[in-house]
């Protein structure tokens, strides 16, 4: 841990040094299953997030500016929930623009991000520290998946959990359960959480979304192969694999994949590994939810749903819970 207090008001990094699994072993073993897979985790290289940062402003991509238009449109509520007094920890250190919203609107004393990646996490955290004078920033470098504890210098404010963009959907219902119920271990009986939840609509729109008519996810699905190229040292050739998002009504969950287009080989490191044409790696799922669905399940991990703020389309919903 490294500390240093200035005008701006405290800052210290808790670096808790999260074990990292290997990646090589880790996309071998999912390029080995019957059902190739590869973690999401992998888009965000350099590339993979400034990519990701143009979806986030296409037209057919509604999700980043309707959950930023929720946090308007009931902007006076959230200033009560994250007002003084607060520590307000953010599960993944992502979009400064929908952090900042908040730190505007509530101004809480204190701001924790909690990310694996260590750089970005104190790149954004000392921006934020420099921004919002005044504002204690403390940054956790772990991985906020498994279980852990907060440092001690949490205790005695009001704790809020912040996890926005619909990130939860992600996770599988069942793995969503037990992530939530480890967030609610780790902000304490009474903490609050915001999370932003995908609400359940057409195919078409929802599709669309993943699939958008500039190529601009597509793109981004395929720059995961340019990363292992890039990382492993792999041989994908990028214009063999298509990009894939389809609507699963059954799961309730956009899926993403990249389709070969041909029978081939790929080395990855010492590994070769063989697709058929037509053959899949299936590489993001992304749930929706109707708000009834989701209380079930935020229920089952500890939580009471306290408020649902929404849209007018009730395309996205904005969840207040508060562990029981």
């Amino acid at each position: 841990m490294t500390s240093d207090v200035t005008a701006l008001g405290d800052y210290q990094f808790f670096d808790l040094k999260p074990a990292r699994r290997d990646m090589h072993e880790e996309i071998v073993a999912g390029l080995r299953e019957q059902n190739k897979r590869i973690a999401p985790k992998y888009f965000y290289n350099e590339q993979g997030s400034a990519l990701f940062e143009s979806i986030t402003e296409l037209p057919e991509y509604y999700l980043t500016r309707t959950e930023m238009a929720v946090f308007d449109r009931y902007r006076e509520d959230l200033a009560v929930v994250i007002g003084g007094g607060t520590c307000l920890v953010e599960y993944g250190s992502g979009s400064s623009q929908k952090i900042r919203k908040l730190l505007e609107t509530g101004q809480p004393e204190a701001y924790m991000p909690v990310d694996i990646s260590k750089d970005h996490l104190q790149s954004n955290a000392r921006a934020l520290h420099r921004d919002f004078p005044g504002l204690s920033v403390y940054p956790i470098c772990v991985d906020f998946t498994q279980p852990f504890e907060l440092p001690e210098i949490a205790n005695g404010w009001k704790r809020v959990g912040f996890f926005p963009g619909s990130s939860i959907g992600n996770f599988d219902p069942a793995d969503a359960v037990i992530f939530l119920t480890n967030i609610a271990r780790n902000l304490g009986r009474g903490a609050q959480l915001i999370i932003g939840v995908d609400r359940k609509k057409a195919a078409d729109i929802l599709e669309a979304a993943y699939d958008d008519s500039q190529g601009v996810t597509a793109e981004f699905n395929l720059n995961l192969l340019k990363h292992l190229n890039e990382e492993l040292g792999a041989d994908f050739v990028v214009d063999e694999f298509t990009h894939e998002a389809i609507y699963n009504e059954d799961l309730g969950c956009i899926q993403m994949y990249l389709r070969s287009r041909k029978d081939q080989q790929v080395n990855v490191g010492t590994e070769t590994v063989e697709f058929a044409r037509n053959e899949t790696i299936h590489t993001e799922n992304s749930y929706k939810y109707h708000v009834e669905e989701f209380q079930a399940l935020a229920e089952a991990a500890g939580f009471a749903v306290r408020s649902i703020w929404t849209d007018d389309r009730e395309w996205f919903a904005v969840v207040l819970l508060e562990v029981q």
